[in-house]
């Protein structure tokens, strides 16, 4: 198996000295991350200075957001082109809490994504179902509606990668477990989906499939143990570095 993907979402959970004696806390403890690759997503007002306490370690500095142009008269909003400049490499794009909140739609992810590709930044596409879709049976559905929104029309170069983190939108945050044999089938899914829009080696070569959803060192090397699962994006846990760490350890292991 490939290094298992880590991604810590510390949303806007953190006030910033928080942020940075987070960060300052993952950086003693980074060795402990060889042979797994460790993304840190603080909130934008914290890139610069996390992404200084970070640099010289194995922890890579990742961003929440970012708007779809570089640059423009688009007041409030962040271009990924000057997030690059700090240092960021990987993007979430698409989170379920932005599209219930903001709005988001697919259109705007799928230009956001496209964009990310011509900067040389992963984009960490979020897809997910709600509990209602869930209940009426149109998860795979959903995905794939969500999937084909985001990544129609678009292709993979050398180098390039993707990312797609799958977060069932009714568990976020909520501390419930999903069957992990559930999970390791959704996922089998997600890669049929991929599979359909990209040629077989970029799937194989270019894209991971991650879970996110009440992550914990307790559940995640049952994930991280199918097959089909590479990683995890963690939410409460990666707000306490003991656990975070934890996770990453466990995530190795398995």
């Amino acid at each position: 198996m490939q290094n298992p993907l880590i991604i810590a979402n510390w949303k806007m959970k953190l006030l910033p000295s928080q942020s940075l004696d987070l960060a300052r806390k993952l950086k003693k403890a980074s060795s402990k991350y060889a042979g797994a690759e460790v993304v840190v997503c603080p909130s934008f007002t914290e890139i610069a200075q996390v992404g200084e306490i970070i640099k010289d370690t194995n922890i890579k500095l990742g961003a929440q957001d970012c708007f779809w142009e570089e640059q423009g008269a688009f007041t409030g909003e962040v271009s990924p082109k000057s997030l690059l400049d700090y240092g960021v490499e990987y993007i979430l794009v698409g989170h379920s809490e932005r599209r219930q909140n903001l709005s988001e739609t697919g259109d705007m992810i799928h230009k956001k994504v496209r964009l990310l590709f011509t900067l040389d930044i992963t984009p960490v596409l979020c897809i997910g179902e709600t509990f209602e879709e869930r209940q009426d049976g149109l998860k795979d559905v959903v995905l794939t509606r969500q999937l084909h929104n985001a990544l129609n029309g678009l292709w993979l170069n050398k180098g390039d990668k993707l990312v797609i983190a799958y977060e069932p939108v009714w568990v976020i945050g909520s501390g419930q477990d999903v069957d992990p044999e559930e999970i390791g089938h959704t996922h089998q899914i997600i890669n049929q989906v991929l599979y359909d829009i990209f040629e077989n080696s970029v799937v194989k070569d270019q894209i991971k499939v991650i879970y996110g959803g009440s992550v914990d060192p307790e559940n995640v090397g049952a994930y991280i143990s199918k097959a089909s699962v590479q990683g995890a994006l963690v939410g409460t846990a990666s707000l306490d570095a003991t656990q975070f760490s934890a996770i990453v350890v466990q995530a190795k292991k398995s």
